[in-house]
């Protein structure tokens, strides 16, 4: 069982957890953190900081998400757990056909075609009204002081930034995509480590967004602005398109992993491969996390949940199997039984029929949220809305031209989304927020943190510290350089393709925030493998 005066920290070389009782904001990027830790003391509560803390990342973060990407999030608060889902769909007029008539064989990283509605203005709305105890206009305060006045780019931010640049420099030549480069290389290059840089445009985006509650994006002004701008370069993003759209209130999913409740957000997004995987597992005992039993098992429990989720996931009510079929302990059972001392090459079973910022956020009453925001891949799309700053997100990649495919393309349709919150309860009270944001990596973060966690009594500094693996495809495996050599080397022996990958951004970047159930204190652990800070109070 955890206990929260016994857990140690075998990574003590680097930081130690965190502790508070008032509040506390942990993100990714440290002047958000502070931006979340002002509104509570404030007096906003946990999903108040939330906000404030996702919209200042579009800011202070612009390589990872922005204010045209989309958002999820969990809520903890009066002893019940909530769930939005705040992903949007494709264009109404979007289609297989009409992608492919325009020359394509799949769908491109850049340009109008990956676009879809952007969901995290509608999200931090939501919330606001829902939850919040101070006005929207307040909590987006901090967040347009960075975009108006600036702020110095940090060290993670700013080789981010300088990578997208070089990329984009080479690839985006089109005239659409002038304004990115108006906007985020205004000196004909990447804003520099510790420069300051703002953007007026931004920050008039989110005072509109402020004044109306985010019906200026989705109905208003800047409505038309961002469908003038697609449809002069004949894209398939329209008026309309926004206009429909609002965010989902959805009810969380969840397995119980050993006495614990592990929650995440129903699909369409990919938290149910996570859920999965634990499902598995919970058949096996672990005793020793540095060995290649543990390290074996949980990668090959990973590859079986992961076959699954990419030829079942895609939107609600379009899957043809059903979330409690693949979370089903028979189905569990089948997928545990494939697992042999040999490294195996993935398949999608066949169940019975029955770019990205994290955050997260905790008050002194109780509340707690879990909250994730991108614009997906290489800076979004590379389109941005002039005099806007909304950087547009290329989450439509996902989707397949396969007419056969379950995530196939169509319109006005929710692809399979990488980002995903995650929480733990137990006993049907509040452990906490956690997350591992990174694209395909963020399951297998989930997956890597709650064993830390739970099997293995690691703090929550600790579980994050702790070596991470990747798995890519078939039997391919990357493992971070300080990932054990000897465990590494008998992983290779079982048939894994194991790879020493020297970029440690491969590997995700988490917040964790759990809550002692008894008095209440806050023990929060952060990233090192990117800006990470814990605000607290």
């Amino acid at each position: 069982m955890l206990t929260f005066d016994t857990l140690y920290h075998p990574y003590a070389s680097r930081r130690q957890t965190t502790i508070a009782n008032r509040g506390m904001v942990a993100t990714s990027q440290p002047l958000a953190a502070q931006a979340g830790l002002h509104i509570l003391k404030k007096g906003g509560n946990a999903i108040d900081a939330a906000i404030a803390t996702a919209a200042a990342l579009t800011v202070v973060e612009p390589t990872s998400n922005g204010i045209g990407g989309d958002a999820f999030a969990l809520v903890w608060t009066k002893g019940k757990l909530h769930g939005l889902n705040a992903s949007g769909p494709s264009p109404h007029s979007i289609s297989i056909d009409a992608v492919k008539e325009k020359g394509f064989e799949a769908i491109p990283n850049h340009g109008w075609i990956p676009v879809t509605v952007p969901g995290a203005p509608g999200a931090w709305a939501a919330l606001s009204e829902k939850f919040g105890k101070l006005s929207l206009k307040e909590v987006l305060e901090p967040a347009i002081d960075y975009a108006e006045n600036g702020y110095p780019v940090s060290a993670t931010l700013g080789k981010a930034w300088r990578v997208a640049y070089e990329k984009f420099k080479k690839l985006l030549t089109d005239e659409q995509f002038s304004t990115w480069f108006d906007t985020f290389a205004p000196n004909g290059r990447a804003p520099r480590i510790g420069e300051v840089w703002s953007s007026k445009g931004h920050a008039e985006t989110l005072k509109a967004i402020a004044k109306t509650n985010g019906e200026s994006f989705y109905r208003g002004e800047i409505a038309d602005k961002i469908a003038a701008f697609s449809k002069k370069y004949d894209g398939f993003l329209s008026k309309s398109d926004l206009a429909f759209y609002y965010p989902e209130w959805v009810t969380p999913i969840s397995v119980n992993y050993r006495g614990y409740d592990v929650w995440e957000i129903p699909p369409n997004g990919q938290g149910l491969i996570a859920l999965q995987a634990l499902n598995i597992l919970k058949g096996f005992t672990f005793d020793k996390k540095e060995s290649v039993e543990t390290y074996h098992k949980q990668m090959e429990a990973m590859k079986l949940s992961f076959s699954d989720g990419k030829k079942y996931i895609t939107e609600k009510g379009k899957m043809t199997v059903s979330v409690d079929d693949l979370l089903g302990d028979r189905y569990a059972e089948q997928r545990r039984a494939l697992i042999t001392q040999e490294a195996m090459w993935p398949e999608a079973g066949t169940p019975p029929k029955g770019g990205t910022v994290y955050l997260a956020t905790a008050d002194g009453e109780g509340n707690m949220v879990s909250f994730i925001q991108s614009n997906y891949l290489d800076f979004g799309s590379g389109l941005v809305v002039p005099g806007t700053g909304i950087n547009l997100q290329n989450r439509g990649k996902n989707f397949s031209l396969d007419k056969s495919h379950e995530n196939r393309l169509a319109g006005n349709k929710r692809t399979y989304h990488t980002i995903i919150p995650g929480f733990v309860t137990k006993d049907k009270e509040a452990i906490g927020p956690f997350g591992v944001m990174g694209g395909f990596m963020q399951p297998q973060g989930h997956l890597q943190v709650i064993m830390n966690t739970i099997d293995f009594q690691l703090n929550p500094q600790a579980a994050l510290d702790a070596p991470r693996w990747q798995w890519i495809e078939g039997k391919t495996v990357l493992v971070e350089p300080s990932f054990p050599h000897h465990v590494a080397e008998a992983l290779k022996r079982r048939g894994h393709d194991i790879k020493i990958e020297l970029e440690i951004g491969e590997f995700g970047r988490g917040q964790i925030i759990w809550r002692d159930p008894e008095t209440g204190v806050l023990f929060g652990g952060t990233e090192h493998r990117t800006d990470g800070t814990i605000a607290t109070w």
